[in-house]
């Protein structure tokens, strides 16, 4: 026997080492499904089976693997490659991008390196290196295409803004499925419309709506026009007939379109050519948003330069894209139309005008946004009074603006019956409290049955000749007081239960006295939250020297950005007082039967004094001799008689009894009952206010317009 029969054993195949191993060589370079390839020490193939399907071998011995492979960074992987040689270990798995001499398009390529050492063992120098290259191109295409659609689906649907939501689906394409993209939405549903049933009418604006570039087609991209791959957002376009974008959107289907000088399309576009052309884009999808038949808008997707073309596999992966894309946009779309909705609603519940009050200066900030329930109000009272008035409905939508319609509608009706704030916010409350319970009774299949409702009020009255204001508030932020000097603090007003709340407890009041040409700032809770909100406000109130509608604006310019998103409301309250010459007060005498004649003289030396006619000195006589005749009949001591001139004329009379007169229809036959008849056909308005000193019966006349502005010489 021998000796290489001995070496390999009895179950070893016949023949020498040499000859087991040529054969091993031949059936590896021969039957392997990797490619292999045999380098020397100065990195030039020696021997190599067909390292890529499709490829002759014989065109890659001689030379160096990065060149034969034309790979994307050779430098790099030729250090790797002497490291290995160096001793330094095996190299596994190393991705690497080239080209090939056969195949067209980028390859992506797995590589391990592994050393030939030589008959000296490892320390000795290397034969050279044996390389095990793997054509990955298809698996990670898959990879990326995958990745696309993952990103797709965690990117889109997060906001409720159609332009944020097309934003965000050109940022997931680009650039790991495309070099540059194109969202373009029907101009009638970016605000909010139904979309068109498909096919898309001829001549339907398009409006991008967002576009992604790599970095690498970004400079050539910008400065584009309205046509094909370029174009900035918000530009507008009509589709030029007999182009794949028009087809898209008549047919409803995707289309794969290499781009080249034959294509016969482009002359229809010029513009879309030229754009085409600048970028250096071969291969172009486009897929129409489409929605259960309607069509929202266009996608366009480009790939350029050396960039791989689109295959029919990119053309699924992006009509699943467009797919998920189109169900994000419709709803935002539905969230926006809901939203101008709302917004309407709101805007034309809230007064449309600043309101003018007497001895009070008022200004509003309303910040549109998400939160369609908050609302401001001035309400005129009797005696000069003015309500401040600031709320808020939790939410955002329709039904947040209807309930605080209903609300602010309320709130109106209470402030006229004269009560005290927390008497107003206590009604307001029990209003409230049916709401709630009408919408709990609601069948349960109504969405709306399931919601919560939150709301919160602020109401403070303010008095210019007693100079205080008194303020209560229901699950509300408290006023802010801004002195004369500058000091800001906030009025210490106990807290009560949010208007739909299950809370119980009772309103308490506070009542501050003020200084003339003091600060009131009523603001929503939105309006405090936020980095420093509340603290960039007061440092902001503190500022003297400047009218409240400069001082609004500022506050909106230091606020943080994230409070314009929510929405919020402001009123601003710049307090002062009656003129002397416009005011003119008596004290009568309760018992004396004459009082009533002595009323009347007063009454018209005063009117003629201010320069009223005859006509309203005449009405207000006999308004005052009513008023004063009932106060002498049913009334006890003190008993005043006020006048105060504004855009209407008040009489106010005053005296100690709580019981107040009611208007009666008295019959032919009786002799009295007429009084406050004829008081209420005189005034334009009456009623009577309560106080812990007895009650005032009020009157306003409206004024002629010639009397308005002439009246009150003496001023």
């Amino acid at each position: 026997m021998s000796d290489a029969e001995t070496t390999a054993g009895p179950g070893a195949p016949r023949g020498g080492p040499d000859q087991l191993d040529e054969a091993l060589l031949a059936t590896l370079f021969t039957q392997s499904a990797v490619g292999l390839g045999v380098l020397d020490p100065q990195l030039r193939l020696v021997r190599a089976n067909s390292l890529v399907e499709g490829e002759d071998v014989g065109e890659y011995i001689g030379h160096r693997f990065t060149e034969a492979f034309r790979l994307d960074d050779p430098d790099g992987t030729e250090q790797l490659m002497k490291r290995v040689l160096a001793g330094e270990g095996p190299a596994r798995d190393h991705l690497v991008r080239g080209r090939l001499r056969r195949i067209p398009g980028d390859r992506e390529f797995l590589v391990s390196v592994y050393r030939l050492d030589g008959p000296g063992g490892p320390g000795a120098p290397a034969l050279g290196l044996l390389a095990a290259v793997v054509d990955v191109t298809e698996r990670q295409r898959a990879r990326a295409r995958n990745a696309a659609l993952a990103a797709v689906r965690d990117a889109v649907g997060g906001s409720l803004d159609v332009a944020a939501t097309c934003r965000s689906f050109a940022d997931a394409l680009v650039p790991g499925f495309a070099d540059l993209a194109v969202v373009e939405v029907v101009d009638d549903v970016l605000r909010g419309a139904d979309p068109p049933v498909g096919p898309l009418p001829p001549g339907t604006p398009l409006r991008r709506a967002a576009s992604g570039r790599c970095d690498a087609f970004r400079d050539t991209a910008e400065g584009a026009g309205e046509g094909g791959a370029r174009g900035r957002s918000g530009v507008t376009r009509r589709l030029a007939a007999r182009t794949p974008y028009a087809l898209a959107t008549t047919d409803l289907r995707a289309r794969f379109v290499p781009l080249g000088p034959d294509n016969p399309w482009p002359a229809t576009d010029p513009d879309g050519a030229r754009a085409v052309a600048e970028t250096g884009a071969h291969s172009l999808i486009v897929v129409p948003l489409t929605l259960r038949g309607a069509v929202l808008g266009l996608v366009s997707l480009y790939r350029c330069g050396a960039a791989e073309p689109f295959d029919e596999d990119d053309v699924s992966l992006a009509v699943s894209a467009a797919t998920r894309a189109a169900l994000g946009i419709d709803n935002a779309r539905r969230y926006e139309r809901e939203h101008i909705i709302a917004s309407t609603v709101q805007r034309r519940l809230l007064p449309q005008a600043e309101r003018q009050q007497a001895a009070v200066d008022t200004a509003h900030v309303l910040l549109p946004g998400r939160d369609s329930g908050c609302w401001f109000d001035t309400i005129a009272l009797s005696g000069a009074r003015t309500a401040l008035v600031v709320g808020g409905v939790a939410g955002e939508g329709l039904q947040s603006a209807i309930a605080m319609g209903q609300l602010r509608t309320v709130i109106q009706a209470l402030a006229g019956l004269d009560l005290e704030p927390e008497e107003v916010l206590a009604r307001l409350k029990d209003t409230a409290d049916r709401l709630a319970d009408e919408r709990a009774a609601l069948p349960p299949a109504d969405a709306l049955q399931s919601e919560p409702m939150s709301a919160g009020c602020v109401y403070g009255v303010y008095d210019p000749f007693t100079r205080t204001c008194t303020v209560a508030r229901a699950g509300h932020p408290a006023p802010l007081i801004v002195g004369p000097d500058g000091r800001v603090v906030a009025l210490d007003v106990p807290e009560g239960p949010g208007l739909f709340s299950t809370d119980s407890a009772l309103f308490a009041p506070a009542t501050v006295t003020l200084e003339v040409g003091s600060l009131l700032a009523f603001c929503t809770a939105e309006l405090l939250s936020g980095d420093r909100a509340a603290e960039r406000i007061t440092e902001t109130l503190a500022r003297p020297g400047r009218s409240l509608q400069q001082l609004g604006d500022d506050i909106v310019y230091a606020l943080p950005d994230d409070t314009r998103s929510a929405g919020a409301a402001l009123l601003l309250a710049r307090t002062g007082t009656v003129s002397d010459h416009l005011v003119a007060t008596w004290d009568l005498a309760q018992d004396n039967p004459t009082t009533p004649a002595t009323a009347r003289g007063l009454v018209r030396d005063r009117l003629q004094g201010w320069g009223l006619g005859e006509d309203t000195v005449e009405a207000t006589e006999l308004i005052v001799s009513e008023l004063v005749t009932n106060a002498v009949r049913y009334g006890t001591p003190p008993l005043r008689l006020r006048l105060l001139l504004d855009s209407t004329l008040t009489c106010e009379v005053h005296d100690g009894s709580p019981a107040s007169p009611h208007l009666r229809h008295a019959r032919t036959v009786d002799e009295g009952g007429r009084g406050l008849f004829i008081v209420s056909r005189l005034a334009s308005h009456w009623g009577a206010r309560h106080g812990p000193d007895g009650k005032v019966l009020w009157t306003e006349q409206d004024l002629p317009e010639d009397e308005r502005n002439g009246a009150g010489g003496e001023r």
